[in-house]
């Protein structure tokens, strides 16, 4: 039996290894603009070697020799004697202590302003108007405990996703969430009751729509709102027009209101029990189910496009992201060229003090090694910046010398590229290039564009012309745009039509063009009228 012994054995391999440089040099590239300065400042902050050339604030290092050439001078020589005289701000003397009532005003009065942030205010969100509707209101404690959760609960479309049953019993579960007093007016057998009034509360308020419990809902709250402001509407231009003088003009506008109000109850009709029939948007079987007429129907389905099927996007609406172009495309003469937006980056150097500190005898090592490794850091920083603006300069001048059709004739113009073939063309891997062009922006004669967007597949045509992916997607649209609603077309005559314009495409690849886009299918678009 052979004995397990310890035994020393080499073995030679190679592997790839990424190194925090590599690691770092990756994650500039990367970035955009203003992400770089953001990691700019921070990296100044934790790196003291680091330092920003600005022409107008003075180094600290020309600061010192600036002073000790004051103080070799003083030395040298006597300073002159300076005359008290001159020193003395009558200025001030005159301005504290006159009379107020004879001093003259200066056009601009200096005083401490408060800081402009502080007149900066936060949109307000769906929450917001909500809570503030609420705390408009007289309510008992128990009432307005309930609507604050209820509120809580709605998600950013306005739409209550939760039962009563499941939010009475994450609410009254916990009896921290309640006030005493609302503890005590409070039982059991009052709980769902309390919580059925606060939903019913919210779904009162502005907007209308909100605190629906699904689509059908949401659209119902609305159509009754409405009902009853034309309710009131009605009544008070009833009144008005019994003195009217001009019949003509009353029973015109009677003939008109009374239209508004039929279209209401239609809607109301059609939301209520035959929405599936208005999502197919089948007009003949809608009519012949809800039992109206064809044009009643129209009319229904025409006040219903006028409502709003997510009521909290008004006030929920997603921030704007600030868009910085990070290169700049001009044409000079009649060469494009191509630079880099460089504007408000930080220009880098390293510290004369530290580098000094490095030769100076006096010097700890400890310290020696700190800066030196601080040094190392920051070269490797400064490197790699410059390389991320290499790189993205090199694709760039790429994109410029494939797309001058483009950026001289729009979009029409846009040809088929790759990562890949630019990627071959400056000698890179394709995932530096897809990192070069990744969430940054190039501004064009035709407009702020996305680096990504110059980048797009191609379908080959009979005659060997290539069209991009996003000008056959927006083929496709303006077809099904101008189609007939009546008679809409199918995926295949699509795909005909555009083989008439010289694109081979197959029905299913029309399809999934489409789907894209988010546009219904041929039975969904169909409109029937009768």
């Amino acid at each position: 039996m052979a004995l397990l012994q310890p035994r020393l054995s080499l073995k030679v391999s190679q592997r790839q290894v990424l190194t925090p440089g590599l690691m770092q040099m990756v994650s500039v590239l990367a970035l955009n603009k203003l992400e770089l300065k953001e990691m700019i400042d921070a990296e100044m902050v934790e790196n003291p070697v680091l330092e920003e050339i600005d022409e107008s604030v003075p180094m600290l290092d020309a600061v010192a020799d600036r002073e000790k050439q004051l103080e070799r001078g003083a030395e040298e020589a006597a300073a002159p004697p300076k005359d008290s005289f001159n020193e003395v701000d009558f200025g001030s003397y005159f301005q504290e202590y006159l009379d107020p009532g004879y001093r003259t005003q200066p056009e601009f009065e200096e005083s401490e302003k408060p800081s402009f942030e502080n007149f900066l205010s936060q949109p307000t969100t769906l929450s917001d108007h909500l809570a503030w509707q609420l705390g408009a209101l007289t309510l008992d404690p128990a009432l307005f405990e309930a609507a604050e959760y209820v509120i809580g609960n709605l998600d950013d479309d306005g739409y209550l996703a939760a039962s009563e049953e499941e939010l009475a019993t994450a609410f009254y579960q916990f009896p921290e969430n309640l006030s005493r007093e609302s503890q005590n007016q409070s039982s059991e057998g009052q709980e769902k009751e309390q919580l059925h009034r606060a939903i019913d509360l919210v779904q009162n308020l502005d907007p209308a729509g909100v605190g629906a419990r699904n689509l059908r809902e949401c659209l119902l709250i609305q159509i009754k709102a409405q009902q009853r402001e034309f309710a009131q509407l009605y009544a008070r231009r009833a009144a008005d027009t019994e003195e009217d003088p001009h019949g003509s003009f009353r029973a015109e506008a009677e003939a008109r209101l009374e239209e508004r109000r039929r279209a209401m109850e239609v809607a109301a009709l059609i939301v209520d029990s035959h929405l599936p029939l208005l999502q197919k948007r089948d007009v003949k079987d809608l009519a012949r189910a809800a039992q109206i007429t064809p044009a009643e129907a129209h009319a229904g389905i025409e006040f219903i496009r006028t409502l709003d099927p997510r009521p909290g996007r008004l006030y929920n609406r997603e921030q704007t992201r600030l868009i910085e172009p990070d290169v700049v495309f001009v044409k000079r003469g009649d060469e494009w060229t191509v630079s880099m937006n460089e504007e408000d980056l930080p220009s880098l150097r390293l510290s004369h003090r530290y580098r000094r500190m490095l030769v100076a005898e006096g010097t700890d090592k400890e310290v020696k090694d700190y800066v030196k490794e601080r040094f190392r850091s920051a070269l490797q920083l400064m490197r790699n910046i410059a390389q991320r603006k290499s790189t993205i300069l090199r694709t760039c001048e790429v994109i410029v010398r494939r797309q001058q059709d483009f950026l001289e004739h729009g979009a029409e113009a846009l040809r088929p590229m790759m990562i890949k073939e630019v990627a071959e063309e400056i000698g890179v891997h394709p995932s530096t290039v897809s990192r070069a062009v990744a969430n940054k922006y190039a501004h064009t004669p035709q407009g702020v564009l996305e680096l990504r967007s110059f980048f797009s597949e191609g379908s080959n045509g009979p005659e060997g012309a290539d069209t991009p992916l996003s000008v056959l997607k927006r083929k496709v649209r303006k077809l099904i745009e101008d189609e007939d609603a009546r008679h809409p077309l199918t995926d295949d005559q699509l795909a005909a039509m555009l083989g008439a314009q010289g694109i081979r495409l197959t029905r299913r690849t029309v399809a999934k063009y489409r789907e894209d886009m988010n546009i219904p299918s041929t039975h969904q678009r169909r409109r029937r009228d009768a």
